[in-house]
């Protein structure tokens, strides 16, 4: 899954994108403009012989990359302290019938992160709370949310980043949890995601010595496939986060890391940002197959990843009125919930009755 350069798909783009047959394509605000671009942008990328998935990230606060008029959601923090969780769910409605409106198959959301570390730079008001059981019903709810609405939801990261004093964008964060530790406060969410049926999942690039002393989770087989797959019984889609982050080019060359990826359990690796670093990613990839390195692993991801081709096929075509005065509504009844919410875990009851 790679980024394109602007808000339209031009020759050479269009080119670059085709030889490398990608899985899918993401979009950034310089995609990004009027819902009619950004649908005309889109029908031009499905049209692609790959059919690429078209994915966002798309969080709400300050991870939201469509502006005006598209509805600006609160941050996640602010929909867990109103304490219901059927408001996550109504959001992740009406996100997705914005985002289908305009052709986006996947979204990179619920955040699974439990926001356990107060000095964390990145994830923060991102995380639906400091609780796992708020997480766990909150991001279920969203993502049922945005299922129902036609567009597929991608849980992150895996195993977690919300104990991290770092961002893994610029350095590689270390979490010194034990498992035991990491049953209690980390894991929770995924499993009830996963329990759940949730389609896909996005791994962090933190490294938990207390699983694997050497490689962050991204690029071990440990976290990913002993842990992930087997452990867990993950049965969907694994993405990495993008390969550019300092976290993991800091350490090793874009092939490199792709190929490390894949052989560690996930399918889709992300190249964000530059074309240059998506081929040199996918030539290691080619090699590493036509060498027999990565096995059957290969087969096996690529037919997860046309399921979830099959699940976007499925869905219809939308039409949703832009601005939506019924989803600012909604935008405004959560904010109003949230100033009197007090206590992320006095309602218990109502927020584990989702999962």
């Amino acid at each position: 899954m790679v980024g394109i350069p602007g808000p339209t798909l031009e020759a050479p783009t269009r080119r670059a994108i085709e030889e490398l047959n990608v899985g899918g394509v993401i979009l950034f605000r310089r995609n990004l403009g009027p819902p009619q671009q950004v649908a005309a942008l889109i029908a031009e990328l499905h049209a692609l012989r790959s059919r690429p998935l078209v994915a966002i990230d798309h969080e709400g606060g300050r991870v939201q990359r469509l502006g005006e008029p598209f509805t600006q959601f609160p941050a996640a923090a602010v929909i867990g302290r109103s304490g219901h969780s059927q408001l996550a769910h109504q959001v992740g409605a009406a996100m997705a019938a914005e985002l289908a409106s305009v052709g986006i198959d996947l979204n990179f959301a619920p955040v699974l992160d439990v926001n356990s570390n107060p000095a964390n730079p990145v994830i923060g008001d991102r995380a639906f709370g400091t609780d796992p059981d708020v997480v766990s019903a909150m991001g279920i709810a969203l993502m049922r949310g945005l299922l129902a609405g036609g567009v597929l939801p991608c849980g992150k990261h895996f195993p977690g980043h919300g104990d991290t004093a770092t961002d893994s964008h610029l350095e590689l964060p270390v979490v010194r949890r034990t498992r035991e530790e990491l049953e209690r406060t980390e894991l929770p969410p995924f499993r009830a995601a996963i329990a759940a049926g949730i389609p896909m999942l996005m791994t962090a690039h933190v490294l938990y010595p207390e699983i694997d002393a050497e490689l962050p989770a991204t690029l071990s087989r440990r976290v990913l496939t002993d842990l992930l797959r087997v452990d867990l019984g993950f049965q969907g889609v694994l993405a990495s986060d993008d390969l550019e982050m300092g976290a993991i080019a800091d350490h090793q060359p874009i092939g490199a890391a792709a190929v490390a990826a894949l052989e560690a359990g996930a399918d889709l690796v992300l190249v964000c940002n530059d074309l240059a670093q998506a081929v040199a990613a996918s030539q290691a990839v080619e090699r590493a197959a036509v060498d027999g390195e990565l096995d059957a692993h290969v087969i096996a991801a690529a037919q997860r990843i046309e399921r979830l081709r099959e699940l976007r096929e499925r869905r219809r075509a939308t039409a949703c009125e832009l601005p939506n005065a019924e989803h600012r509504g909604l935008v405004e009844r959560i904010g109003n919930q949230g100033s009197v919410a007090s206590d992320l875990s006095a309602d218990h009851r109502l927020l584990t009755t989702d999962h």
